[in-house]
C-alpha cells in the first residue's frame, strides 16, 4: 500500500485526514537465534517490509483502531480500561503496547488508528515487532512524546511478553526501532549495546518463506526459554551467556540430554554470531556462509526448532549458492523462513532452484523476497 492509499483509507474510515503517519520495518536475523533471551548476541537487519500507521488525535480517551487485512471492524476501547481480547490477536498488540506506553508516559490520550503492513505473518520476519514499534513511533510523534529507540524496544518487548503472552527477547523490537541502512546490527542483549555491521559488498539477502505457518505463543518457543533458564539455574549463572562450553561439558552428567543440547546451541551460537560480525567487517562472505551452515545444524539438532521443510530449503539454497555465502533458518523456528546471503549475481540461480525443487520435495509453494537492509522506525509524514 502506498502512503497516499493509506491516507485515503484513513480518511474514508474516520472522515478526516490523519495527523501523522509512522512506520517501522520488519527484520531478518542473519545469525544468532534463541540467544537474545539468554542475554547473548544477535545479528539482525531491518528490512524494507514493514508496518505503516496513520493516526489522528481524539478529544477523549478512546482508541479506535483498524488493522487492514486482519479485521472488518474497528477495535474500540478506553485507555483506562484496557482488557485482553480473546477473539482477534492483533487487537492485543495495540492494547498491550498502549498499556505499557502509558506506564512510561501518560501524556497522550485518545486516537484514531489505521494500520497496514506488508510483512508476511508467521514467517519469522517479525511482523509483531514491526507492529509494536510502528505504533510507538506513531503515538510518540502524534503527541510529541520523548521516546528513545531503546525505550520503545523495551516497551514493545514488555507488551509482547506480559500482555500478548510470547516470551520473546529484545532483538526484534530494537532492530525495528534502530536499524541502519545497508547494515546489520550486532546487539548485545544483556546491556543493549549496538555495533553496526556493514553488509559485505554486493551481497544480496534472499528470504524464502517455507509457508509452514507457526505461532510462537502456541508453540514450543516458551518451553525452550524455560529449558535454558533451568540450565542457568543449575549452574548458578544469571543466563547461559555466562556459561562457557568447557563448563557445560564438565557438568554434562548433571543435565538431561535435552538440557545439554539446548545449552550447547546457545553457547556455540553466541560464538558464531560474534565471529559473523568479524566476517562482515572483513567482507568475507565464504566465512559467513560457513557460520550460517553451522548455525542451522545447531538449530536443527541441538535446539530442535527446524522442520523437514526448512531443512530442505537450506539444502537447496546452499547447493545453489556454493562456497561464497550460505543459508539457514531464521526466526523462532517451527516453520517460517530461511535466509540466504549470496553475491547479487547468484540470486536468479538460487531463486530458480527454490522454485523448482522445493515444491517437488514438499508440495508447498515458497514465497521469495529479495531484501535490503533498511533504516529503523521513522515518521513518514505529519506533525513536526
Amino acid at each position: 500500500m502506498t502512503d497516499r492509499s493509506l491516507e485515503k483509507n484513513f480518511e474514508a474510515l474516520f472522515q478526516h485526514a490523519p495527523g501523522v503517519v509512522g512506520y517501522a520495518p520488519g527484520r531478518v536475523n542473519i545469525i544468532g537465534d534463541h540467544t537474545d533471551y539468554n542475554e547473548g548476541f544477535v545479528l539482525p537487519a531491518a528490512i524494507q517490509m514493514g508496518t505503516s500507521i496513520a493516526a489522528s488525535r481524539r478529544n477523549d480517551d478512546q482508541i479506535c483502531a483498524f488493522a487492514e487485512g486482519f479485521t472488518h471492524t474497528i477495535d474500540q476501547f478506553l485507555l483506562d480500561t484496557i482488557e485482553y481480547c480473546h477473539n482477534e490477536m492483533w487487537r492485543n498488540y495495540v492494547r498491550g503496547t498502549l498499556q505499557f506506553l502509558r506506564q512510561h508516559s501518560d501524556q497522550f490520550s485518545g486516537m484514531n488508528l489505521y494500520i497496514a503492513g506488508n510483512v508476511p505473518q508467521g514467517a519469522g520476519l517479525s511482523s509483531s515487532a514491526s507492529f509494536e514499534i510502528a505504533l510507538l513511533k506513531t503515538v510518540a510523534d502524534l503527541y510529541s512524546l520523548d521516546l528513545a529507540g531503546v525505550d520503545a524496544a523495551l516497551i514493545g518487548q514488555t507488551a509482547e511478553n506480559s500482555f500478548v503472552g510470547c516470551n520473546c527477547g529484545i532483538m526484534d523490537q530494537l532492530v525495528s526501532a534502530m536499524g541502519l541502512e545497508n547494515h546489520a546490527m550486532l546487539l548485545d542483549c544483556r546491556d543493549l549495546s549496538i555495533k553496526d555491521a556493514p553488509l559485505p559488498a554486493e551481497v544480496a539477502i534472499l528470504v524464502v518463506n517455507s509457508n509452514v505457518k507457526r505461532g510462537l505463543v502456541d508453540s514450543e518457543y516458551n518451553s525452550r526459554r524455560a529449558q535454558c533458564e533451568a540450565v542457568a539455574q543449575i549452574f548458578e549463572v544469571a543466563a547461559l551467556r555466562d556459561l562457557s562450553l568447557d563448563q557445560l561439558y564438565d557438568g554434562q552428567s548433571i543435565l538431561s540430554d535435552e538440557q545439554f543440547r539446548r545449552a550447547r546451541h546457545v553457547i556455540t551460537e553466541n560464538h558464531r554470531t560474534v565471529e559473523a560480525m568479524a566476517a562482515m567487517q572483513a567482507n568475507d562472505l565464504s566465512r559467513l556462509g560457513r557460520l550460517m551452515a553451522e548455525s542451522h545444524a545447531s538449530l536443527r539438532d541441538d535446539y530442535q526448532v527446524s522442520t523437514l521443510e526448512l531443512d530442505g530449503l537450506v539444502e537447496i539454497m546452499s547447493t545453489a549458492i556454493g562456497a561464497r555465502g550460505g543459508a539457514r533458518m531464521t526466526g523462532g523456528g517451527f516453520g517460517g523462513c530461511v535466509v540466504g546471503l549470496m553475491p547479487e549475481q547468484k540470486v536468479a540461480e538460487v531463486t530458480a532452484a527454490v522454485q523448482q525443487r522445493y515444491p517437488q520435495r514438499t508440495g508447498l509453494k515458497p514465497d521469495i523476497y529479495q531484501c535490503t537492509a533498511s533504516m529503523g522506525a521513522f515518521r513518514k509524514q505529519g506533525i513536526d
